[in-house]
């Protein structure tokens, strides 16, 4: 029956090009587990776009709403909390994917000719993917969101000539506010994936033109061409591959054989999507990522931290302060490296891609990688001895305050005696338990005297992150 179909739509749409195009592109070297990165990223950018929209219906992009509606997703909507967890942590998948993918590239020297286009491409997807990031952080309208994004708005203001145009163009007007809001959501949910998927698209068909670049063959490269005949010869099983050479290194033999990209790569490319879809999904139900308070633009005094994937250079920002050292930093190097990125392939002159001849090369790009790593390490262990109060446990004791549950409670030796002693409910309650007894203290103490309290959902929230941090040892 599915064959029928096929020919059918065949006769009428001439699918067998499109397939040919798709899943017979001979890939140099065999079908591997290191190029399953690109398939990885692309899958990811589905799923942020997928879970996007689903968000996207409850989301109010309005200084008024923001906030409240990211709430209400979170403990109102069905598997909403599930669906964000998705698309918070797809987000992280999707940095470290598209880095595998480009350290994978670099590593291989495929982006030497002919693909020095596909190499830029990828370079503005790269830089596409974090604007995602930066954009997307600003959303939920908390503490953490707003003033992290005031730090990377103040960032751009310290370019010169065009740093003022700029500032007010990302926040519509003088001070951050609701039509900042509103141009992030249209950059983050419109722009962006338009831009996405024309680059996509594009690096796919450069791609096809020129071919992927396989293992590393310097001494093949230079005596023959991708698709020269008298470089291949057909094997019985139908894939492509090379005359057989005496004395040839078992690298560049390797290179020599090719076979079609269906089925072994495509089997290899759904196993990694599909554990991919595994892990942000175990992290998505296991790991919350909870909202600090409504964003306060009055409040000077919090420090925000931002995602990791910018922990390096929130680090390195430490340590570039100063009215010479802070331009330098916030946009002379960052600039530079982009500009060295997008002319790496003119810059390596070596003459093939075998790491013997680009040995140049290949450390700086080590020493590059152990200083991304170590100020990672360094602003992790910063934030590790930085005593920060949680801002929903600070209102939850607030709440406490407010409804006089010190009167019937005992919480470390102050307080009455009327109900359980507090001081260490953390450890014996769970928070469903918690929200389920605050909103009716009958339904999980039957006989209980406390009163139902008139909490709304960001109190009950907080007063639940409040009795949480009662532990032993906190």
């Amino acid at each position: 029956m599915a064959s029928r179909i096929y020919e059918w739509l065949d006769s009428r749409l001439k699918l067998k090009p499109v397939k040919e195009t798709l899943l017979d592109e001979p890939i140099p070297g065999g079908a591997s587990w290191i190029y399953v990165f690109g398939s990885a990223t692309l899958f990811l950018f589905f799923l942020q776009a997928i879970t996007g929209m689903f968000l996207a219906v409850y989301y109010a992009p309005t200084p008024d709403h923001a906030y409240d509606s990211v709430r209400y997703i979170e403990t109102q909507v069905l598997f909403g909390a599930f669906v964000r967890g998705l698309h918070h942590w797809g987000a992280s998948a999707m940095v470290v994917a598209i880095g595998l993918h480009m350290l994978q590239v670099f590593l291989y020297g495929a982006y030497k000719p002919p693909r020095e286009a596909m190499w830029m491409v990828g370079v503005l997807l790269l830089l596409l993917t974090m604007g995602f990031a930066f954009t997307g952080y600003l959303l939920p309208w908390d503490q953490n969101a707003y003033w992290a994004t005031q730090v990377g708005i103040n960032m751009v203001g310290s370019v010169p000539f065009v740093g003022t145009f700029l500032v007010k163009v990302m926040r519509g007007g003088d001070m951050l506010g609701a039509l900042t809001l509103s141009r992030f959501f249209a950059v983050h949910v419109l722009f962006l994936p338009a831009a996405i998927v024309v680059l996509v698209a594009l690096h796919m068909f450069i791609l096809r033109r020129v071919g992927p670049a396989g293992p590393w063959a310097g001494a093949f490269e230079r005596r023959g061409k991708r698709g020269d005949p008298s470089m291949r010869q057909a094997t019985p099983a139908g894939h492509v591959q090379a005359a057989p050479a005496e004395g040839r290194p078992s690298v560049e033999r390797r290179a020599h054989r090719s076979e079609p990209f269906y089925p072994r790569q495509v089997f290899m490319d759904a196993v990694v999507m599909l554990g991919v879809f595994a892990v942000v999904a175990m992290l998505a139900l296991t790991l919350s990522f909870p909202l600090t308070d409504k964003a306060n633009p009055s409040d000077h005094s919090f420090i925000p931290v931002p995602e990791w994937y910018f922990l390096f250079y929130y680090q390195f920002l430490k340590y570039m302060e100063g009215p010479i050292l802070g331009p330098i930093a916030t946009w002379v190097l960052p600039g530079a490296f982009i500009a060295l990125l997008l002319a790496l392939p003119f810059l390596d002159r070596a003459t093939d891609r075998a790491p013997s001849s680009r040995r140049m090369v290949l450390g700086i790009g080590a020493l590059f990688l152990v200083g991304v790593f170590g100020l990672v390490g360094l602003s992790l262990h910063d934030l590790e001895a930085m005593k920060r109060s949680d801002p929903a446990v600070v209102s939850g004791k607030a709440v406490f305050e407010k409804f006089q549950c010190s009167t019937c409670h005992r919480i470390h030796g102050a307080g009455g005696a009327v109900g359980p002693d507090l001081s260490y409910v953390g450890d014996q309650r769970d928070r469903a338990w918690l929200i389920k007894h605050f909103r009716d203290p009958q339904s999980t103490s039957p006989g209980s005297i406390m009163p139902k309290f008139p909490l709304d959902e960001q109190q009950l929230s907080d007063l639940t992150a409040y009795m949480l941090s009662l532990k032993k040892g906190a």
